[in-house]
């Protein structure tokens, strides 16, 4: 069966640590979330303060609905913050705040990596919700135009994956500088900080791994089905 066959096997360990880093940046979370910084600031206090320090005024800040999502819009120019990060005195409120506005400076020092992914959003986008449906007709069908055209559009997904991590990577290590640098947490406080934007950070890398392992499932099965013939 396509859905089931050998080659899931290849997908069992990006599952297993997908499942890990998404236990992990929960706990993680909500420890830390429970833990106040001694700035008694809040996200969107450092979040507006880092902007400010880094020449940026031209992005808002504001509060939307959800637990961790968190995000920045680069169209929009604006960084959405959920509640307990935005109104959050804590410190992985502060490390989730600052981490976006990673994402803010980065965009507006045209940092490349961003401006790809952004770039390729739309393909990637599309490539991930037809590559399977193609991929299976062609599969069934015997029809390899549609196989490989499926497989090239996955294709897109996976770059977009990979293009990620070094764009997550780099926020957050900005992120990091710039709270120490410009006094939003204490040197003291580094430490909880970054193990919550590490544990964010792994959740991409899980993410990468799987789509990177389905992948290689669809030419493995492309070629098992050829060679059928």
């Amino acid at each position: 069966m396509f859905f089931w066959d050998n080659t899931m096997i290849l997908l069992i360990p990006a599952m297993i640590l997908a499942f890990y880093a998404q236990s992990k940046v929960t706990s993680t979370f909500e420890r830390y979330l429970r833990v106040p910084a001694r700035s008694g600031m809040t996200g969107a206090d450092v979040a507006r303060g880092i902007l400010r320090q880094s020449g940026i005024d031209d992005v808002s800040v504001q509060i939307q609905g959800g637990k961790l999502s968190d995000y920045y819009d680069p169209r929009r120019k604006v960084l959405k913050l959920s509640s307990d990060v935005y109104n959050g005195r804590s410190l992985a409120a502060l490390g989730v705040a600052a981490h976006e506005c990673g994402h803010a400076i980065q965009h507006d020092v045209g940092y490349i990596p961003l401006a790809l992914r952004s770039t390729i959003v739309p393909v990637a986008g599309f490539g991930s919700q037809m590559a399977f449906p193609l991929f299976f007709m062609g599969f069934l069908f015997r029809a390899d135009t549609l196989m490989t055209l499926g497989i090239l559009l996955f294709s897109a997904a996976v770059i977009f994956q990979l293009i990620t991590l070094p764009v997550e990577y780099n926020a957050s290590n900005r992120a990091v500088a710039i709270l120490e640098r410009h006094g939003f947490i204490e040197t003291s406080e580094l430490g909880p900080v970054k193990a919550v934007l590490g544990a964010a950070a792994l959740t991409y890398v899980a993410a990468t791994m799987m789509s990177v392992m389905q992948l290689l499932r669809l030419v493995i099965l492309a070629g098992g089905r050829r060679n059928r013939r």
